[in-house]
């Protein structure tokens, strides 16, 4: 039998193997992992740090995320409103030669115009993903709900009869018909969605910060940032666009030699110069946003990145330094193991029969 000595130590051995082989599992597990522990208990003094500051890291991921949405948002506005501007300089070009016109030019002229319109009603239907970006916060559904036979709407139509009675009402009476035409939300008369013809339509905005929500987008009805100003605006340059675009698409060769047909031109031309200023503020102010959203998101990106190495060193374990326990922790076994069996030998051999 082994003795109490003999007992005493192996007994001291076999609860070191334990220890060893219970270090040797820990070590194992965070070289293959990466981490101090697979749960917050494993984590120790860390825990604290890494429940505090992840909750913080997750908020600014989303953050960022709709930081990320607002910028590629504001871009595809951007590239809608490039396009619209150039067909309201184009106009105003004609507008500023059309007293010199002769007939056939001035019917080229009005079919430009009825194109454009038509083509200006499309892009006020542009989407980024599935958001209608000109629609304000009714972002499923299109600002203009039948683009494609906005030449046979109300809004059309009734400013083709005002334009028709030219002569009959004079500049001034027409021009002021079809001002009230543009600026009507009755739904037989306006081209747009319902939530943009009633009430006050709110543009689209995203939470792109702590405490900071950011307006994005633009409203197809009326003006987000910049107030039209002048003699002859319905108050949103899109309206007034596209009121330009509906008067210039009704008038006829015919009436050319109308001594009314002078004033009209000169009211269009007033208010789409107009148009033009108020739409190039407005985009103006899209451009410092997306600034603005840059700069924030580097701060975002920094935090996060601060952030990130405070949890790593709460989380991660130093693998170069858990590796050599490891290796140690591997030679301290072996080392267990052969104590462990030399000592049986001896207590054994102490007590087999001599020769």
């Amino acid at each position: 039998m082994i003795g109490p000595t003999e007992y005493g130590l192996l007994s001291q051995l076999l609860a070191g193997n334990v220890s060893i082989r219970k270090n040797l599992t820990t070590l194992t597990e965070q070289a293959s992992s990466g981490l101090i522990g697979d749960t917050y208990a494993g984590l120790g003094s860390g825990a604290t740090v890494a429940l505090n500051v992840q909750p913080q890291i997750a908020a600014l991921q989303t953050q960022q995320k709709n930081i990320d949405a607002a910028t590629a948002r504001l871009g595809v506005t951007q590239n809608a409103m490039t396009q619209i501007q150039q067909t309201a300089a184009t106009f105003l070009a004609d507008l500023n030669n059309l007293n010199g016109l002769n007939p056939s030019e001035m019917d080229s002229v009005a079919a430009n115009a009825r194109q454009a319109l038509n083509q200006t009603a499309n892009l006020l239907d542009t989407r980024d993903g599935n958001v209608y970006v000109f629609a304000g916060q009714d972002t499923a559904n299109p600002p203009v709900p039948n683009p494609s036979a906005i030449g046979s709407s109300g809004f059309a139509t009734q400013i083709a009869a005002a334009v028709a009675g030219l002569s009959a009402n004079g500049a001034d009476a027409t021009a002021a018909s079809t001002l009230s035409i543009a600026s009507a939300n009755d739904p037989a008369t306006s081209p747009f969605s319902a939530y943009l013809s009633a009430g006050t339509p709110q543009t689209q905005s995203l939470h792109v910060g702590p405490g900071q929500i950011q307006q994005v987008g633009l409203l197809a009805s009326a003006n987000s940032y910049v107030a039209s100003t002048g003699t002859s605006t319905t108050g949103s340059y899109m309206r007034d666009l596209m009121r330009a675009l509906a008067t210039l698409g009704s008038l006829t060769s015919a009436q050319m030699s109308d001594p009314n047909f002078a004033p009209l031109i000169q009211d269009t031309r007033a208010s789409l110069t107009g148009a033009i200023g108020a739409m190039g503020a407005d985009v103006g102010v899209l451009g410092d946003t997306q600034a603005s959203l840059t700069t924030l998101q580097t701060n975002l990106n920094d935090t996060q990145t601060t952030l990130t190495a405070q949890v790593g060193d709460a989380q991660n374990v130093d693998m170069a330094a858990t590796l050599s326990s490891l290796t140690q922790t591997q030679t301290q076994l072996q080392s267990s193991y052969q104590l462990i069996g030399m000592l049986s030998q001896l207590s054994l051999i102490k007590y087999l029969p001599a020769g």
